[in-house]
């Protein structure tokens, strides 16, 4: 999709499952990567993508998106539902690259706004946002579907 200085933007796919359990383990989070390599053929079915950072090795970025129907907006809105940068790749403008390429798939898909889901402890996250020109609106809920136990 995206190439700069050997860092290419991509489709990801289940083969970069590996890579991107990885990351996830970089960055604090363990997710098995056969688990992710079933959820992005998912996605990719659906209505969102996800895209990597590539460069030599394993990605080094990745941002989720969806894109859904409103009834208050007359064309689809997309929501950025993950953006990560690995703890060593932080700072050379990976996040700016995915959110170029995430805003670009978006406009594909006929989307007219941006979202991204930021919640107030993640306060480096909050700083991009406005640093990449997004505005504050409302507060997100959430609840299991189904009960625990």
């Amino acid at each position: 999709m995206a190439s700069r200085y050997g860092l290419e933007i991509r489709a990801a796919t289940a083969a970069d499952a590996a890579g991107l359990a990885a990351l996830f383990q970089a960055s604090g989070q363990s997710i098995a990567a056969s688990d992710l390599a079933e959820r992005l053929d998912s996605l990719r079915l659906g209505s969102g993508t996800a895209l990597i950072a590539v460069e030599w090795g394993p990605p080094s970025g990745l941002v989720v998106l969806h894109w859904y129907r409103s009834l208050t907006a007359a064309q689809p809105v997309a929501q950025i539902t993950g953006l990560l940068v690995g703890p060593d790749e932080r700072r050379r403008g990976i996040g700016r690259l995915l959110l170029k390429a995430a805003s670009q798939a978006a406009r594909m898909a006929g989307c007219a706004t941006l979202e991204l889901a930021a919640s107030a402890d993640e306060e480096s996250l909050r700083a991009f946002c406005a640093r990449t020109g997004f505005e504050p609106a409302g507060s997100l809920f959430t609840r299991p579907l189904r009960k625990k136990g």
